[in-house]
């Protein structure tokens, strides 16, 4: 479990940002894991605006340290502050992926992605009680409310997953495809998906390959 408690490039839980984000989450929660993960879920979920729009191959702004200090988050960054938290609390954590479909996304994301497909659907991976637990921290209450759809709600056995359904009964989140687990967060692969599957980012997506021989982020 080592390698799912160190501190990376990304998982940056040392930076005072995140140890006083965490210290302010956890000032009156009990030492329990369960507790502490708890916590931490909801305070990731809660604490930034879901934002799809907020897009960048800018490897700094994937670091938990920056992330912490914004206001808005996309699955993705909102997966690694989470998971980064989750290390400095000792709790072994990693990141899981998979490619989602979402049946009630705007027609303005329709639009700019070109697909209802989102690829790379970030969430962390918690070791609780001897398993891993799936917790997707993207969708914030506030969010859920505006759309319909039922908030995520920590489960420490079951996990949290998107919804397949709303409140309604309408088709919400499918998962399509896999991409499975990783130790750190996998930024090139995720921006060459990105650049092949939404034409419409191309620019935003252009530096990927810039950004290779600076890939190496070892501590």
């Amino acid at each position: 479990m080592t390698e799912y408690l160190a501190s990376s490039y990304f998982l940056d839980f040392g930076h005072d940002a995140v140890k006083d984000f965490a210290a302010l989450v956890l000032r009156d929660v009990d030492a329990d894991p369960i507790a502490v993960a708890e916590a931490l879920f909801e305070a990731v979920r809660d604490g930034w605006w879901y934002d799809p729009y907020r897009l960048s191959a800018d490897a700094a702004e994937f670091r938990a340290s920056a992330i912490v200090q914004t206001e808005s988050a996309w699955c993705v960054p909102k997966a690694v502050l989470l998971t980064a938290l989750a290390r400095g609390q000792g709790i072994p954590a990693r990141l899981g992926f998979a490619d989602v479909k979402n049946h009630l996304s705007s027609d303005k994301l329709r639009a700019s992605m070109g697909t209802d497909l989102f690829a790379w659907h970030g969430y962390s991976e918690l070791w609780l009680d001897g398993r891993w637990v799936k917790l997707s921290s993207a969708f914030n209450q506030g969010l859920c409310d505006r759309f319909g759809v039922k908030v995520l709600a920590f489960d420490p056995v079951d996990g949290a997953l998107m919804h397949p359904f709303d409140a309604s009964g309408q088709r919400h989140m499918e998962y399509v495809n896999e991409r499975g687990s990783f130790t750190d967060l996998p930024l090139v692969d995720i921006v060459q998906t990105f650049a092949k599957v939404y034409p419409g980012w191309g620019d935003i997506m252009a530096n990927v390959d810039g950004m290779k021989p600076a890939m190496d982020f070892r501590q």
